[in-house]
């Protein structure tokens, strides 16, 4: 068991790695600040509170890699739609061509990369991947207790 938690370890580093590299080959957005454009393209506006609690980050962290998207033109402030005192963060118009853009790149490379691989093992890959995240996501939650 030992050796294969090893190997997840190293095969873990390697991913995030060629994600990481691959990104920055392509003229793609800071990790960081891809991570939040992703987030609130799927939930909609976000606050530094929803999404320190949704990404898992302190608040600090998460005011300066949002204001990197700002200064970079992907990320704008809005007054909270709901009418709350919270501003939320939401993506500009220029943001949300370089992430179409970015995943499209992504995507593209990804496709490359598993096209060799049966249709069953790319599904199986993605399941497990999945698993492996919420799990992170659990253990992280059992931590904080």
């Amino acid at each position: 068991m030992k050796r294969h938690l090893e190997q997840i370890e190293y095969e873990q580093l390697m991913l995030s790695r060629y994600t990481i590299a691959q990104q920055r080959q392509f003229g793609g957005v800071d990790r960081s600040v891809y991570l939040l454009m992703s987030r609130i393209q799927a939930q909609g506006p976000l606050s530094i509170a929803e999404l320190s609690h949704g990404l898992r980050l302190d608040n600090s962290t998460l005011q300066r890699q949002v204001t990197h998207g700002i200064d970079d033109g992907y990320l704008e402030r809005i007054a909270d739609p709901a009418g709350h005192i919270a501003r939320k963060i939401t993506l500009t118009d220029l943001g949300l061509a370089k992430l179409e853009h970015a995943r499209e790149v992504t995507l593209h490379a990804l496709d490359r990369i598993l096209n060799e691989w049966e249709a069953e093992d790319v599904e199986q890959f993605a399941g497990y991947l999945q698993r492996f995240n919420a799990s992170i996501e659990e253990y992280r939650d059992s931590q904080r207790d």
